[in-house]
């Protein structure tokens, strides 16, 4: 396994032990499951993918929802392969799901949704158990909704559910899991660089094909720069402004994938990202 933030060089370490070693690259982020965002995703290319067997990437369709459970379901069967898993990404609570554990929460009801979207963020902590409110994160609207809508959607509170997680599918002792040690004053131009590359690439005409159909509420139009670049085409604001505004999204990111790795992946291998360059 994998993890590192974002531009930090985890796909090229991950085709360098397929290379050497053999086996199939797992893809372990969110927005790389989605197809139309291709570039801005960075998802691997036509040369990465002549180099090694990929799975989980853009397999999913940039309209349709996807969770963490559905990820766990996608991935399991490669986990008993003839292929040797490499399974790489960016999102922690892929991984964390992955060797900690899931609990196969039902879906929200999209009328129990809505009805927590109209609700103010303290009308949704209000909404909640006390011991509920302790468990999470209670700063974060996100993470409050998601546990109102579990209570009011199953009648059973978010932590009680979570009490009930079952083994994990693949456990940390059975795995060699790498988590690459990106500094802030090396990472920051590396993020300006490639989304430079990203550009050349043809990142514009790939926000001009997927404009007609742009819904800015769906998961994969949380790809970092796809807003940005709509809306510069929308006229609302000029180029260097999408690219610079995409940037600064970017870097905010890779912060906070690097304070989840640092307090969540303390077990896991830390290996300097510049050496590997």
């Amino acid at each position: 396994m994998i993890a590192g933030p974002t531009a930090s060089g985890k796909s090229s370490l991950a085709l360098k032990i397929a290379e050497a070693k053999g086996g199939i690259i797992l893809n372990a982020d969110a927005l790389q499951v989605f197809d139309g965002w291709r570039l801005l995703t960075a998802r691997p290319d036509d040369a990465d993918l002549a180099q090694a067997k990929h799975a989980l990437y853009g397999h999913i369709s940039y309209q349709t929802p996807y969770s963490v459970g559905e990820w766990l379901r996608d991935l399991t069967p490669y986990l008993s392969g003839t292929a040797r898993p490499i399974i790489v990404g960016g999102t922690g609570l892929y991984f964390r799901a992955l060797t900690e554990g899931l609990v196969d929460i039902p879906a929200t009801p999209p009328e129990i949704r809505a009805e927590a979207d109209l609700l103010s963020h303290q009308d949704l902590l209000d909404g909640l158990s006390e011991t509920t409110r302790t468990g999470i994160d209670i700063q974060n609207r996100a993470r409050v909704q998601r546990a109102w809508e579990v209570q009011h959607a199953t009648g059973q509170s978010i932590d009680s559910w979570q009490a009930q997680t079952p083994p994990p599918r693949l456990p940390l002792g059975k795995t060699h899991p790498i988590v690459l040690d990106a500094p802030k004053e090396w990472l920051t131009p590396r993020i300006a660089q490639r989304f430079d590359l990203m550009m050349q690439a043809g990142a514009l005409s790939e926000a001009e094909a997927m404009r007609a159909d742009w819904d800015p509420s769906r998961p994969s139009s949380k790809a970092i720069g796809a807003a940005e670049l709509i809306a510069h085409l929308n006229g609302e604001m000029s180029l260097q402004e999408a690219i610079d505004r995409a940037v600064i999204i970017t870097r905010q990111y890779a912060k906070r994938q690097r304070t989840w790795f640092r307090t969540r992946m303390g077990a896991w291998h830390n290996i300097s990202a510049q050496t590997l360059i």
